[in-house]
């Protein structure tokens, strides 16, 4: 007899992550055991990554590097009947209920955003991200989407681009139903908005908006944000 498919699938991209993976993956364990599947695609870490993932999830796959194949191969091997993208970096809601996030059968959504630390600018950051996301109905990959499986095969996964891939997947979802966004916020780290300066990652932000707008190519926006 086939085992019953778990309701939500989380796949986790990593690369070289160890240094915030144990403590990511030790906050899952509660949702694994209401019967979620947490599924890690390694981008060729050169750090420890693919071994803790190992000890930890329910499957470790190995992928070519790129944010979008490697969540594309984690969502290849889900069996949920929703998949949830989370990053290394992000912790979802500690008392998170599988059943009450997906009571409604929403067809995708995502959660509301804080950051980690309240230095300079960062409320007022989180507060427009939540604005933003909840008028524009597209969240980035922080926010930690969600999605029928099925929907998300309809629609190709995301597409195979090197950045920008979470917008572009939340406008073709919002052409399909408006999203749930839910208000327990996940918390995600700060870190790139304190090494590069408040005010230079907002300018930074919404140039790549602009360039994601205008059709340029993604691996210039790529060389922009990463350097």
């Amino acid at each position: 007899m086939n085992e019953l498919a778990p309701a939500l699938s989380i796949i986790m991209p990593v690369f070289n992550e160890a240094t915030h993976l144990p403590a990511s993956l030790r906050a899952l364990q509660p949702l694994r055991q209401q019967g979620c599947e947490l599924i890690i695609v390694d981008g060729g870490s050169q750090d420890e990554s693919a071994a803790i993932a190992q000890a930890w999830a329910d499957v470790s796959l190995q992928s070519a590097k790129g944010r979008a194949l490697q969540m594309n191969a984690g969502a290849a091997a889900a069996r949920g009947e929703y998949l949830l993208f989370l990053h290394a970096d992000t912790q979802l809601p500690p008392a998170l209920s599988v059943a009450h996030l997906l009571q409604s059968q929403p067809s995708w959504g995502f959660f509301k955003v804080q950051l980690n630390s309240r230095k300079s600018l960062l409320p007022w950051v989180q507060a427009l991200i939540n604005l933003r996301s909840g008028l524009t109905s597209v969240a980035t990959g922080d926010q930690s989407i969600f999605v029928q499986r099925q929907l998300f095969i309809e629609l190709g996964g995301y597409p195979a681009i090197s950045l920008m891939e979470d917008v572009a997947l939340c406008k073709q979802l919002r052409r399909r139903a408006r999203p749930s966004i839910v208000p327990q916020p996940v918390l995600t780290s700060s870190r790139r908005w304190l090494q590069r300066g408040v005010i230079k990652t907002i300018a930074l932000m919404w140039l790549l908006r602009l360039g994601y707008f205008l059709k340029f190519s993604p691996r210039l926006l790529h060389r922009l944000y990463y350097g």
